[in-house]
């Protein structure tokens, strides 16, 4: 059997709002964060063998890439990209998407 695997998470992109929806925004409570106000581009997270979600994660992107960390975890692969231990994903939030890479670290 093979063990898990360290992940490192890296924050790639956050889109804002007002650029994806220009026409839109108008339609947004006055109060509303046009972009994840919970993470920041460069921000990293290591993710231990035992899998567990890092501190001061956002749990809602959480939920929608621990897929594709699961799959780097236990060694997978993604035929899309040239580098073998890396991925990249994405938290669905519609309105304040945001890219993540996923790397596999000794």
């Amino acid at each position: 059997m093979v063990a898990k695997i360290k992940v490192k998470i890296t924050v790639v992109k956050k889109f804002d709002t007002k650029d994806l929806f220009r026409n839109q925004v108008h339609e947004l409570s006055p109060d509303f964060h046009t972009s994840c106000p919970l993470l920041e581009e460069g921000d990293k997270f290591i993710v231990e063998e035992d899998g567990k979600m890092p501190r001061d994660f956002c749990s809602w992107a959480w939920h929608d890439i621990h897929r594709d960390l699961t799959v780097q975890q236990w060694g997978g692969n993604s035929p899309l990209v040239k580098k073998a231990e890396t991925v990249y994903t994405s938290c669905t939030d519609g309105l304040r998407p945001v890219i993540f890479q996923l790397e596999r670290i000794e």
